[in-house]
């Protein structure tokens, strides 16, 4: 089984990706990814799924957390680099290796737009996830994927065509990140949320003191 990160692992792990501390922990978090995975997966204990955990970059995070991550992923070459971060499983997301209620915690960094079917992994993430858990999904909007809107010009920003209709495409309108290498899913918003309640999960109002059995973030 090939996958499209394969071909890309080497380029992924020491230019796209390197500017990490001697801990494993990022330098620089420029669209505030590691700081939204520190404050919606919390402090915990426990097993921790990553699904596409790519080279497993999030791993030294989900740790400092309290929390012992695993990883699963497609992409032989990107496993080539996380298993040195994590333990680890060449797996599909949308078929996971593990029984029902294994993981206090699951987490889905920056995938979405990497899945032919988000739904079918969202419905695993639930399975997998033991009442009382929590699955934490970070995601790019698809306003930031080139190829759905063309920002070569920040003063003039350009919605393509295709923004609202859903589809998949490796066009950019740059050749520095991953999208025109690998390609991107564009799912509209609002389709994005019900996938989530279709699952089954709920938001969690922690700030009201109420938490839902299985809540995503």
């Amino acid at each position: 089984m090939e996958a499209a990160y394969d071909a890309i692992a080497d380029w992924y792990e020491y230019q796209f990706l390197s500017d990490r501390s001697c801990d494993g922990l990022p330098v620089s978090d420029p669209i505030g990814v590691d700081d939204s995975l520190r404050e919606l997966l919390g402090h915990g204990g426990g097993a921790s799924l990553e699904i596409g955990c790519g080279t497993g970059t999030h791993a030294a995070r989900i740790r400092s957390l309290g929390w012992s991550p695993l990883g699963i992923d497609i992409s032989a070459g990107m496993l080539r680099h996380a298993r040195t971060r994590l333990p680890i499983a060449r797996a599909n997301g949308e078929s996971l290796p593990f029984g029902d209620s294994s993981f206090t915690s699951v987490a889905a960094v920056m995938i979405h737009t990497d899945v032919p079917d988000y739904r079918i992994v969202l419905g695993e993430a639930w399975r997998v996830l033991a009442p009382g858990g929590r699955f934490v999904h970070i995601g790019v909007h698809p306003c930031f994927c080139g190829g759905f809107v063309d920002r070569t010009d920040p003063e003039a920003i350009v919605v393509r065509p295709g923004y609202l209709n859903g589809h998949w495409t490796k066009e950019s309108w740059t050749d520095q990140g991953v999208r025109d290498k690998v390609g991107a899913v564009h799912l509209p918003l609002p389709t994005l949320l019900q996938l989530f309640v279709d699952a089954g999960f709920a938001l969690a109002l922690e700030k009201a003191g109420i938490r839902s059995p299985r809540c995503w973030q």
